[in-house]
């Protein structure tokens, strides 16, 4: 395909040449057994929630007002809040006018459709500002209440969808509910109850890492603000000790090792804590420490420009919201370098910041989003960004597929095979199981020696990168190697002739060149030039493409290094060094 008129849009646009899904199904054969059962207990429970009458009022939940009212305090979108008040619903990344039916629509993706019924919109609204927006606001709520107040419904009732609504009506129901007609308020709040005592039934329903934290915020907001409510409390607590517990990692990681799922979890552990004092009510002792925890890990990954890697799925962040979390999370305000729990390694010099994947894939069932990308690794210069992953699709699942693959990220690649098994239903099967880190630092120059074991059990090769960066952040040096540690096991599963490719992904705003003398020069506007070099391979520049700004797609370029794979280990090194001033 051309490059100047591939469709970004599709996924075979500018797609990596040798990014193979290596998909499965029965992701069930992976999960603990924990989990397992939950899934089957509550969807044993989905026949008896479709009769009438399943979904019964909260004792005591009733009248026109909550008991304690506490406020959303995060900023929304201003346009997409305008879009609204004409019918414009931009969510999940998608953007849809006048959808027709409204709650229903087939041209919208699922993520969309939870989005509207979890009435993730509310904070848009509100940042529109004036009557008009308030109004919307209520002829949505009430429209939906016409449609699912009573009576479950898979989509509009799926725990992860209720609890986020339930966060999302509590938190902005001073600013639109508050003064509207008493029959809104009380069929309001009467749908509110039945909705908390419905979900403190069912959950945790199966649900792992974000979405549960999520719906346990939700069920924390009722047990706190409405009536009757407070027989909701223990349950809530319950829940969220054990999950702080299993969730958050010692070093402040969250253990789907996702640095926008990490955003997601700190900003509902902030509001927690803040609920439960505003409501007078003492914190559990596990949110305070892991609020404490998962700001200074935040820290750690961020880039020069402030944005967040691209691991595990995810975007860039805006840096001011980044800020802003994390003033609000208080505490330490400079980042630690190393995380061993959650795997990832900062390595910082002059102007240079490296971030690392040094650690396991999550494990099963916190690892629907995961990707392949162990070892991967990310540099910025200043606020720009040089080397970087492809990052990840918000909606579309084909696009997401092909960038989990670790063709999609700065890493070392056997045969276009990914590093952990992806399945096709999401997570991963097969995975790098001992992934190892060692890091050591002098008068300012730090190595980081790794590797992992995801090739060994299918084709007998251990991945060994071993990375440096002088105290000057101007010298970055790196050796890749595929040990063969078991020659039969490569011989019968990959035969002869096969192919080792080391990839950097360059961002969209680097240019690079090739030189007649084998080497390649990087250019950043404000970073200078780089030069790159290689020895052990043939080295390409080839087409890449960069998801890091979605909903804006941009072509980028990839640094691609080969070698011939001959049941001997195969070691590439390469430099990138600073040029000039």
């Amino acid at each position: 395909m051309d490059a100047e008129t591939a469709d970004l849009n599709s996924p075979e646009a500018l797609e990596p040449s040798d990014i193979r899904l290596g998909r499965e199904p029965g992701r069930w054969r992976f999960l603990p057994k924990r989990l397992l059962f939950q899934r089957l207990r509550y969807r044993l429970r989905v026949a008896f929630l479709r009769l009438p009458g399943a979904c019964k009022p909260l004792p005591g939940c009733h009248g026109t007002a909550l008991i304690f009212s506490h406020s959303d305090i995060w900023p929304g979108d201003l346009e997409s809040g305008r879009a609204l008040l004409t019918d414009g619903y931009f969510l999940a990344g998608e953007y849809l006018e006048n959808p027709e039916p409204l709650w229903t629509t087939p041209k919208a993706s699922r993520d969309w459709k939870e989005g509207l019924h979890a009435f993730d919109w509310l904070r848009d609204l509100r940042s529109a500002g004036g009557d008009q927006a308030r109004r919307k606001a209520r002829d949505l709520t009430a429209l939906w209440l016409a449609n699912y107040a009573r009576g479950w419904d898979g989509l509009a009732w799926a725990p992860q969808v209720l609890g986020r609504r339930l966060a999302n009506i509590l938190g902005h129901f001073e600013y639109y509910a508050a003064n509207a007609e008493p029959p809104f308020q009380a069929a309001l709040i009467d749908s509110l109850g039945r909705q908390a005592r419905h979900l403190a039934k069912v959950l945790p329903a199966g649900l792992t890492g974000s979405d549960l934290l999520a719906a346990i915020k939700g069920l924390s907001f009722a047990a706190l603000s409405l009536p009757g409510g407070e027989t909701l409390l223990p349950r809530a607590r319950a829940l969220l000790e054990e999950e702080l517990e299993r969730q958050v990692l010692l070093d402040g990681g969250q253990a789907e090792r996702d640095p926008f799922a990490q955003v997601a979890v700190l900003r509902d552990l902030i509001d927690l804590r803040a609920l439960f004092h505003a409501a007078g009510e003492e914190p559990p002792a596990e949110l305070t420490l892991a609020i404490e925890r998962m700001g200074p890990f935040l820290r750690l990954l961020r880039h020069g420009d402030g944005g967040l890697p691209l691991f595990n799925g995810g975007l860039e962040g805006p840096a001011w919201y980044l800020d802003l979390l994390l003033q609000r999370a208080g505490g330490r305000s400079r980042p630690f370098y190393a995380a061993p729990q959650a795997g990832f390694q900062r390595l910082q010099a002059g102007r240079s910041v490296l971030v690392a994947d040094s650690g396991r894939p999550p494990p099963a069932g916190l690892d629907g989003a995961a990707h392949a990308g162990t070892l991967s690794f990310e540099m910025s210069v200043g606020r720009e960004r040089m080397i970087v992953n492809c990052g990840s699709h918000p909606f579309s699942e084909r696009w997401r597929s092909l960038l989990r693959g670790t063709a999609a990220h700065s890493t070392l690649c056997f045969d276009g095979r990914n590093s952990s098994q992806l399945l096709a239903e999401g997570g991963l099967g097969k995975r790098a199981g001992d992934v190892r880190c060692r890091r050591e630092e002098q008068e300012g120059n730090v190595w980081l020696q790794l590797s992992h074991d995801g090739y060994r059990e299918r084709y007998g090769l251990i991945h060994h990168r071993r990375l440096f960066l002088a105290a000057g952040g101007e010298d970055l040096r790196g050796e890749d190697r595929l040990e063969v540690v078991d020659p039969e096991k490569l011989t019968a599963a990959a035969g002869e002739g096969k192919l080792v490719t080391l990839r950097f992904h360059l961002h969209p705003e680097v240019g690079a060149n090739l030189s007649q003398g084998g080497s390649l020069l990087l250019r950043l506007k404000r970073g200078g030039g780089w030069r790159f070099h290689q020895t052990g391979g043939a080295l390409s520049l080839e087409p890449s493409i960069y998801f890091g700004g979605f909903p804006e797609v941009r072509r980028s370029e990839q640094i691609v290094v080969t070698a011939p794979l001959d049941g001997r280990d195969t070691t590439i090194k390469w430099t990138f060094k600073r040029e000039g001033r």
